[in-house]
């Protein structure tokens, strides 16, 4: 029998077609709550609402839209009429080196990362009710120096400085806001980050799991159950924090 953290919530997770995002909506639905989920293109969108099954809207958007956000908003209000929890992770990037990098490559990584994560907060507040809890995906990157990720690094150095002012800003909410930093999570953005074939990227994933003191990478199902702890009543005393879930990546 599941304990259902979060039963009769309702909860929004953006980025949630694959990876992590998908795995943390089937947590959610498997723990009591009704969950919408975004993605950019309907086809992965269509196929993501089918493999969670139940409780749950997939809404068509991009977060660095704002007229997509407030489309979504307004669905979730007619639907729902109010929003107990929020995993903003929708995100992403590209590596690439310094002396390379263009404005383009600059603009479309922090337009999702960190003016999208903000104004998906932002939007959503009137309908979250004290008591409410918000969750960012941010990443261990925003603290090691990690070559060839200026910008995506920085927007995620971005992300948790926000988990701190925004701690402050909702305290008379009682609204909670945390941070999850995941390590090594192969998914299937690491093929966009790394523009690596299969055989590439296994091998680079084993050799990055040396560095790990867990001796392994991660899988998106044990960021999920880490979301799902910040979301749930178990964390009611947890906010503005930092959580690492990286094997020991980060603390040693």
């Amino acid at each position: 029998m599941i304990s259902q953290k979060l039963s009769e919530k309702v909860a929004l997770v953006t980025g949630g077609t694959s990876g992590i995002g998908l795995a943390t909506a089937k947590r959610f639905v498997a723990e009591g709550a009704y969950v919408f989920i975004t993605g950019r293109h309907q086809p992965e969108l269509d196929a993501a609402v089918n493999e969670i099954g139940k409780n749950v809207t997939g809404i068509q958007g991009d977060v660095s839209n704002l007229a997509d956000l407030d489309r979504l908003y307004a669905e979730i209000e007619q639907e729902q009429g109010r929003l107990d929890v929020i995993f903003a992770n929708a995100g992403g990037g590209e590596f690439i080196p310094l002396g390379s990098i263009t404005e383009e490559h600059f603009d479309k990584t922090f337009n999702t990362n960190v003016k999208g994560l903000l104004f998906t907060v932002q939007k959503a507040l009137p309908l979250m009710p004290e008591g409410a809890s918000i969750i960012l995906n941010a990443s261990t990157a925003s603290i090691k120096g990690i070559p060839a990720s200026s910008v995506y690094s920085a927007t995620k150095a971005a992300v948790r400085s926000f988990a701190r002012t925004w701690t402050v800003d909702l305290k008379d909410r009682q609204i909670r806001v945390n941070v999850v930093s995941p390590g090594l999570i192969p998914t299937p953005a690491y093929d966009l980050l790394w523009g690596l074939s299969e055989e590439q990227l296994k091998e680079l994933v084993a050799n990055l799991a040396k560095n790990v003191p867990l001796g392994r990478a991660g899988t998106p199902d044990e960021i999920a159950k880490a979301v799902v702890f910040l979301a749930s009543d178990d964390s009611s005393y947890v906010s503005g924090i930092e959580l690492f879930v990286d094997g020991g990546f980060t603390q040693i």
